[in-house]
């Protein structure tokens, strides 16, 4: 099976133009204010006109209150939303959207109990934990921990990069991978030859057998 890949963390249209062009099978927009990577319910409009179909559009949010994620909703095209805060399964679920939550990988987590209480999201995002930041730590955790059962259902995240993608798909052979930090020359500003080179670590990783 292929490995689909998101490129997480885009700010202007001619970086989601390269993502759609490299092959991308989603995009996703932060909408959360302390990020550098945070676009406006605008910002976001405009990058979503210029990609053509078939790529999934992914808003994520971080414990935002629910009447910020509805004026997003009704601004801009989200195909999916990514949760990355401390949601409750009831919070993701009331958007009449699919959803993906979002997991970092402290100690002790027991991913089975997760997907079990998130019965009800199109996958788990796994993600490097350290404490009071929600995500793009640019560090990646012990893949080993994953499960091999549940791998074929996760979304795996933190500290991928064009240097150890292909390591990574072939450890872990999980849905999707999921980059932002990894392929930039700049906070939020992407690098297309470093999005090329994270596609082909992808490719030779699908084509590589166990």
């Amino acid at each position: 099976m292929r490995t689909r890949i998101k490129i997480c963390g885009i700010t202007r249209r001619e970086d989601a133009i390269l993502a759609a062009q490299g092959g991308a099978d989603a995009i996703g927009l932060v909408f959360y204010g302390p990020s550098p990577r945070n676009v406006s319910p605008h910002q976001a409009a405009q990058i979503v006109r210029v990609l053509p179909p078939f790529v999934t559009i992914v808003g994520l949010f971080v414990n935002a209150r629910p009447h910020e994620i509805e004026q997003v909703l009704a601004t801009t095209r989200i195909d999916l939303l990514q949760f990355h805060g401390d949601e409750t399964p009831e919070e993701c679920s009331a958007f009449d959207k699919p959803f993906i939550k979002a997991i970092r990988m402290r100690d002790g987590i027991d991913l089975y109990h997760e997907r079990s209480r998130y019965k009800e999201a199109a996958g788990l995002l796994l993600d490097t934990y350290r404490q009071g930041v929600p995500g793009g730590t640019g560090d990646a955790f012990d893949w080993s921990r994953i499960p091999t059962e549940i791998a074929d259902s996760i979304i795996l995240a933190g500290g991928l990069s064009p240097d150890n993608v292909e390591r990574a798909v072939r450890t872990v052979r999980p849905y999707a991978v999921d980059v932002s930090g990894g392929v930039e020359r700049d906070k939020g500003i992407k690098d297309e030859a470093m999005i090329a080179a994270f596609f082909r670590g992808v490719e030779r990783a699908d084509n590589q057998p166990d």
